[in-house]
């Protein structure tokens, strides 16, 4: 018989008229739950295939009705193949060689694909494969699945075929040829010798043709220095394994400087090898990842790191060039840094950011004088080509109404020009406009016509990314709209009935040798032997240095403009995975802000504080650059700005092809005058506060020396391991005694089969953040959103601790804390020690699950959700979890993390995984979570498994270092090592033997299959 029983969870229930009952009872579930016929049913309760303990389950975390929802889940009917393609095993991931090339990124990969679907980037390691990926290369597989694509052409702003775009076009480049008027291409720097060709094939059509290269974030005055000496206009190539002193004047080569990619051989010197590693002094204004990774970084403003770099080039080369000091107490540190470069002759390198051609050829000068073997300008990289004078000159040509016909693509100057706004307006001056866009973004919206452009995993191309090298792009997925690219365009406008796959396989050859076409698709990149020599120029450099020193300050303060690791340019604004993740520096996410020196803060009355709940505000500001506006940016107070400067990264701010949640931050181009990123600036503090998502609020270690352990160069190569690698003691019947020789738990052989370590060398990771998104593509981590990230609630798996120090260095900090005595001088000491120095040390350690062989969580999990398994790896069997928590209570690492919410399918979180074409991304090898279970990493258990299935199908044991995750895949620098230490050939199992080793908290007795290297500072 039924029941006639109301059930109710909160007193709110009772009120019939409340809407967030009515929100809440609508988000949850989509249809009504008959609760009453099922639980007064006793024929139905018996025949449910839902155990009582899931039953259980459910109730205990939430409702009967979520459990009577949620136990039996829907049928999800499939189509197999009716001709299954011969390429494709269901099951077995396929990979293809490609290159990413979108004009601000450019990288050798490797695409994974599964069922025709590509879900993960990784790093192509053929020899030649020079840039590894960053956290935007690997986040670019999510983008090509973005609901906010243009999905076909547009015509005057209205869906239209290609018949009819081909008629427009045609019609308008007919129009310009007849009456003279410009023609002009517009494109991005591709790097592509056959699109090159092709452009030039086309142009020859028309007397008044020209092709324009503009890159959003410029490096126009590099490139001008490098063409003034050598005669090309390209970027001097720096190979950093080679160099013993490396400084950097205003350059973030860990970053985006010139395109990036210098990590690997940056981090292959850093590690201490019989007794050597690389000296790395940094000059800047932003605290940057080069500087927080230096052995000495000097706070320096824009004016002073010219003069800086004029008192290394009198010091190298012998010149008595007047300059300046540099500010009294920077002065000595400069000429230190000078001598030491002097000193290492051929072994020394400068590099410098600084947009002036002057400081530009100084480089080159210091680098010819040193002889260094580190500075290659013969291995020249292309991946930046944009003129500035040329670009300025089209757009005064566009307001002239000289221009008939305009073709963009990879560009979007309505957003990023700095006079974006004018652009605009004299686009409409143009009678053909057309743009070529992935999304009908700021400046497509405003085109005569709008080509849906494909993502480059949906084309073909070719690009020289260095001098001697060619790689192919190649399609890893058929189109997903109805897309052209610009090269196939240029083709069928130019009456060429020749596909662009076809044109680019005929010009090939004319690039590479020594490879089959077949070979080069499968490998992705050709390297050729025969580099034509490189012949310098001559160049006013003395002239150079003379105007360098005659730099003066202008205006109040020196606003440095840059990208962010995650951000980049801002192109892939729309993606959730860059927009969640956190700045290396800052830790915050779905922001830019000003960064300011805790001394201008005070003196402006600007402040960031903690509210309630842990979240971080901070003030507002409104900045005024050269007549330009720009009102209500956050502020955020930055150890190791220099006194005198600002920070305000470029790429956000948009608006147009959005989704709601992504139209955040400020867009900082409009104040990028004349393409230089440092400009005279005031500031004044705004009305209101604003509220950050930053994930990591607690600033210092406070002197605890056992976390992130480090020593000194001369200390590593002069006293015992037992002096600089302490290993902690506890107490045994009243006695001391080493902590890894107690043990709580009975201990088991794991010298049989696979057992699986990850080291992580605290020297070599730069906390560049790929291994972060790596980790989200492979393991369908979700987005949460800004609100949720404010709470604590983010979900990375992985997550990249920085820690400042509260003097000027780490040891001074222990020692500070050693020497403490008291009670009251030891709470005002270690309130002291919450607070950051003014140009702190700075250090990143990469914290995820620890796989501990005695894991706390594991004895306090009242149903056994999570254990531990054969081959070292602690796993979660998300069936069992009822969200108790308690492992997440008990752990000292504090790497769990709990799904609070449904984040797929859930309207509130309106993310990839809330639309089909988003969750196209994920990985059917891993779990997509639901509410209510505790997830944490796994240190990639699908991975480990196909390995060794891999090894078995092929009749052969894994070979030496053939295990990998998500993680240690993507680290370019080699700072994560993963392996089976019960293979003694794997590198893991040698570096666990090394004197560097130790684990974090190891006076906890937790003993970790993840463990650490001491880090070494060359100071």
């Amino acid at each position: 018989m039924a029941s006639n029983k109301k059930y109710w969870q909160s007193v709110e229930e009772l009120n019939e008229n409340s809407s967030i009952v009515e929100t809440l009872r609508n988000n949850e579930f989509v249809e009504e739950i008959p609760t009453d016929e099922f639980l007064g049913n006793e024929e139905a309760m018996s025949s449910s295939s839902t155990s009582r303990r899931d039953f259980l389950k459910y109730v205990g975390f939430s409702t009967a009705a979520a459990s009577l929802a949620a136990c039996e889940g829907p049928v999800i009917k499939s189509i197999p193949y009716v001709v299954q393609p011969e390429e494709i095993i269901p099951g077995v991931a396929d990979y293809y060689a490609t290159t990413i090339a979108d004009g601000f990124d450019f990288a050798n990969i490797l695409i994974k694909t599964r069922e025709g679907r590509p879900i993960k980037v990784e790093n192509n390691r053929m020899p030649g494969s020079g840039i590894s990926a960053n956290a935007r290369v690997y986040a670019s597989v999510l983008s090509l699945y973005d609901s906010m694509r243009l999905k076909q052409p547009m015509v005057a702003g209205k869906p239209a075929s290609w018949e009819e775009v081909d008629t427009r076009v045609k019609a308008g480049l007919a129009e310009a040829a007849a009456s003279g008027g410009q023609v002009v291409l517009l494109t991005n720097t591709m790097a592509s010798p056959s699109t090159d060709k092709l452009i030039a094939e086309f142009g020859a059509k028309y007397a008044n043709f020209k092709h324009v290269v503009y890159d959003s974030v410029s490096s126009s005055e590099a490139l001008d220095a490098y063409q003034t000496v050598y005669g090309e206009r390209a970027l001097a190539n720096y190979d950093l394994s080679s160099a013993d002193v490396i400084v950097a004047v205003g350059a973030d080569f860990l970053g985006d400087w010139q395109g990036g990619g210098y990590d690997t051989g940056y981090a292959g010197k850093r590690i201490p090898k019989q007794g050597k590693m690389s000296k790395h002094i940094q000059m800047e204004a932003n605290l940057t990842l080069s500087g927080s990774n230096a052995d000495k970084r000097i706070p320096l403003t824009v004016t002073q790191q010219k003069h800086a770099l004029v008192h290394l080039y009198n010091e190298v080369t012998g010149s008595s060039v007047s300059v300046p000091a540099v500010g009294e107490k920077y002065a000595a540190e400069v000429k230190k840094a000078a001598k030491q470069l002097k000193a290492a002759g051929s072994k020394g390198v400068v590099m410098t950011g600084l947009d002036d051609v002057n400081a530009q050829l100084l480089v080159i000068a210091i680098n010819q004088a040193l002889q260094s073997e580190a500075f290659k300008p013969e291995e020249a990289r292309y991946i930046r080509k944009g003129d500035a004078k040329q670009v300025q000159a089209l757009i005064n040509d566009i307001k002239a109404g000289s221009v008939s016909a305009l073709i963009m693509s990879g560009v979007n100057p309505v957003y990023t020009l700095p006079n974006g706004a004018e652009f605009k307006a004299a686009l409409g001056k143009v009678k053909l406009s057309v743009a070529f866009s992935m999304k009908e973004d700021e400046t497509a919206a405003h085109t005569t016509v709008a080509v849906a452009a494909p993502h480059y995993l949906e084309s073909w191309g070719d690009v020289v990314i260095t001098k001697g090298t060619y790689s192919v792009t190649q399609p890893t997925i058929r189109p997903l709209f109805d897309t052209k690219q610009l090269q196939d365009a240029l083709l069928s406008w130019s009456g060429n009935s020749q596909s662009y796959y076809e044109y680019l396989k005929a010009s090939s050859s004319e690039f590479f040798t020594g490879k089959s076409w077949n070979q080069l698709v499968h490998d992705g990149i050709s390297v050729s032997e025969n580099v034509p020599a490189l012949t310098a120029g001559a160049a006013d450099f003395g002239g150079a240095a003379s105007a360098l020193a005659g730099a003066k300050a202008a205006g109040d303060f020196e606003l440095v403009l840059y990208t962010k690791t995650g951000m980049g340019d801002g192109q892939q604004a729309n993606n959730p995975w860059l927009q969640e993740f956190p700045d290396p520096i800052t830790r915050a996410s779905w922001d830019n802000y000003v960064t300011v020196a805790k001394a201008d803060a005070e003196k402006l009355g600007l402040e960031n504080y903690h509210v309630a709940n842990g979240g971080l505000n901070g003030s507002y500001a409104t900045l005024e650059v050269n007549g330009v506006k720009l009102e209500n940016v956050p502020v955020m107070i930055q150890p190791g700005q220099a006194v005198g400067t600002l920070g305000l990264s470029l790429g956000y701010g948009r608006t147009a092809a959005m989704k709601q949640e992504m139209q955040v931050g400020i867009n900082a181009y409009p104040v990028y005058k004349n393409f230089n990123s440092f400009q005279s600036a005031k500031i004044s503090k705004g009305n209101g506060d604003h509220e950050f998502a930053c994930l990591q609020l607690q600033k210092t270690l406070m002197g605890r020396g056992d976390i992130v352990k480090e020593t000194t160069l001369e200390i590593f190569n002069t006293k015992d391991a037992s002096e600089w690698n302490e290993l902690p003691q506890v107490s045994l019947d009243h006695s001391e005694v080493a902590s890894t020789s107690v043990d709580l738990w009975e201990s088991f052989d794991r010298t049989v089969g696979h057992h699986f370590n990850l080291s992580i060398d605290l020297n070599a990771c730069t906390g560049c953040g790929a291994c972060v998104i790596a980790c989200h593509s492979e393991n369908n981590v979700p987005v949460v959103g800004k609100s949720e990230v404010r709470r604590s609630r983010d979900m990375h798996w992985l997550r990249i601790d920085r820690y400042y120090s509260s003097e000027e260095t780490f040891a001074e900090d222990v020692e500070l804390k050693e020497n403490t005595s008291g009670l009251m001088n030891s709470i005002s000491t270690f309130n002291a020690m919450e607070d950051p120095a003014e140009n702190p040390q700075v250090a990143f350690q990469p914290v995820f699950c620890q796989h501990c062989n005695h894991a706390p969580c594991e004895t306090v999990c009242p149903v056994a959700a999570t254990s531990h398994g054969r081959q070292g790896q602690n796993h979660m069997a998300y069936n069992r979890c009822v969200g108790t928590r308690y492992c997440a209570n008990n752990c000292p690492y504090k790497v769990r993390r709990f799904n609070w919410f449904l984040y797929n399918k859930n309207s509130e979180f309106d993310y990839h995984m809330n639309d089909d074409l988003g969750r196209m991304v994920l990985n059917p090898d891993v779990n997509v979570r639901s509410r209510g279970v505790m997830e944490k990493c796994s240190l990639c258990l699908q991975m480990t498994q196909a390995t060794i299935l891999k090894a078995k199908r092929e009749g052969r044991p894994v070979a030496k270092d053939e295990f990998s995750t998500a993680c240690s895949e993507a680290c370019g620098s080699g700072a994560l090592v993963f392996g089976d230490i019960n293979n003694p050939e794997d590198t893991v199992t040698k570096l666990k033997e090394d004197d560097r080793m130790y684990h974090l908290l190891e006076h906890v007795g937790t003993q970790p299959n993840v463990f650490f290297q001491v880090k070494v500072r060359n100071t």
